[in-house]
């Protein structure tokens, strides 16, 4: 049983590290770069291409494949020989022999320039969408995967060694969506697959989801919008561009419309109706419950609003003398919304004033016998029922947190999220 004083359920339903850890690249900026052994005058080659192993998640890089031409054999080197990658070369540790041994394929193994760059991207029914143009890796730690393709013009300016140039915004869709047929499919029928099916769409980020449905338009766009449950479709839905939400909506049978929008808190709907044609936004009002149609409409008539209509109501408070472990083990356990936990408030026992707060990413590295009092922060930043959206938005902006506690008299009553408070404002001034 998790003990109910650590969370507040009475309102609406919730719906990079330092250089040295990590840093993104695109393949095309790595393609021809010299490959050096211990120093830049000891030069092997030019990068050809990457060698990466499908995996479960994100595929990892196996090796490096050099190529001299025609009648001049080719050399693999192995990822646990790169010693760096240097804006003027990549540096690898010298081979044992006089040479690195030729590249032998391997059955799982995908080589990013041949299977993946230049291939026309098919959805599941085999509709052509866009060709990858780059391909978006991710080094850390001595490791390297792939976590995106580069869809968009500035990919393909990046393979012609204009990269400087940025004509529009980079269109980054994830591994996770997107997938070779196979090794051996992708080297002969010049396309990859848009891989979504029914059982792994329920696992993957909203984000994603939303990034998906942008670059699927008519049919094929309704056909997998409606292969969503109806929480993870309102998650995605929370997600995707002004223009696709109405493209969405307008389409919707009352009844599927009903069961997504009760998925969506009073912020969220109010911030998804704002971008509607009129007519939509009357219609999908009479499908949500009378009160929060009401604080909908309070929102919509006064673009800055306040916090009273902007807050939620799920939240995690505890007693300072709460132990720091007792507490982790009520949350890992209670099935909680990621974004209800963000900060756990910390309330005098007697009369429920809020007197600190504690990120959750410090709880976790505190020891688990202190009490919360002790790694708390305070005073606390707060929101009055009655301030403005333009203020609280200009509060995010200066503290940088994901999550403000909304007071009265010094009590918390609710909760406002930064997407909340600020997600509306450039919905609407894309619309």
């Amino acid at each position: 049983m998790i003990p109910s004083k650590y969370f507040n359920d009475t309102g609406d339903r919730a719906n990079r590290g330092s250089e040295q850890d990590y840093r993104f690249l695109y393949f095309s900026e790595l393609v021809r770069r010299p490959v050096c052994a211990g120093k830049i005058t000891n030069r092997l080659g030019k990068l050809t291409d990457l060698v990466f192993r499908l995996s479960e998640a994100y595929p990892e890089a196996v090796g490096i494949y050099m190529e001299y031409g025609w009648g001049k054999p080719t050399q693999f080197v192995p990822w646990d020989r790169v010693v760096k990658i240097e804006d003027d070369a990549i540096f690898v540790q010298p081979p044992e022999n006089e040479k690195y041994p030729p590249f032998v394929d391997q059955v799982g193994w995908m080589l990013v320039n041949d299977h993946l760059m230049g291939k026309t991207i098919l959805d599941m029914d085999g509709r052509r969408i866009e060709v990858v143009n780059d391909v978006h890796l991710l080094e850390s730690r001595g490791r390297m995967i792939i976590v995106h393709v580069d869809i968009s013009f500035n990919g393909f300016l990046r393979r012609l060694g204009l990269g400087k140039y940025h004509w529009v915004k980079e269109k980054l869709v994830s591994w996770k969506v997107v997938q070779p047929l196979s090794v051996e499919d992708a080297s002969t029928t010049d396309a990859v697959s848009l891989s979504i099916t029914r059982k792994a769409v329920r696992d993957l980020p909203s984000e994603d989801l939303a990034d998906a449905l942008e670059q699927l338009s008519g049919e094929e766009q309704q056909a997998f919008f409606s292969a969503l449950d109806s929480e993870t479709a309102a998650d995605a839905l929370v997600e995707a561009e002004p223009r696709v939400q109405r493209q969405l909506i307008a389409t919707l049978r009352h009844e599927r419309a009903r069961t997504i929008l009760s998925e969506l808190s009073v912020p969220q709907l109010a911030d998804l109706f704002s971008v509607l044609p009129r007519d939509h936004m009357s219609n999908l009002m009479s499908l949500i419950p009378e009160d929060h149609a009401k604080r909908i409409k309070a929102i919509l008539s006064d673009l800055e609003g306040t916090a009273t209509a902007l807050m939620r109501q799920k939240y995690v408070t505890v007693s300072p003398t709460d132990k720091v472990g007792d507490l982790l083990s009520a949350i890992c356990s209670s099935g909680r919304e990621k974004e209800e936990i963000s900060y756990v408030y910390v309330v005098d026992p007697n009369d429920k004033v809020l007197i600190g707060v504690v990120d959750l990413r410090e709880l976790v590295l505190a020891g688990e016998h202190l009490p919360v009092s002790q790694i708390m922060t305070s005073p606390v930043v707060t929101v009055e029922l009655t301030d403005l959206r333009e203020d609280i938005a200009e509060m995010f902006a200066k503290y940088h947190y994901r999550m403000l506690p909304v007071v009265d008299q010094d009590k918390i009553v609710g909760v406002i999220h930064y997407n909340d408070a600020m997600k509306g404002l450039v919905a609407r001034a894309k619309a």
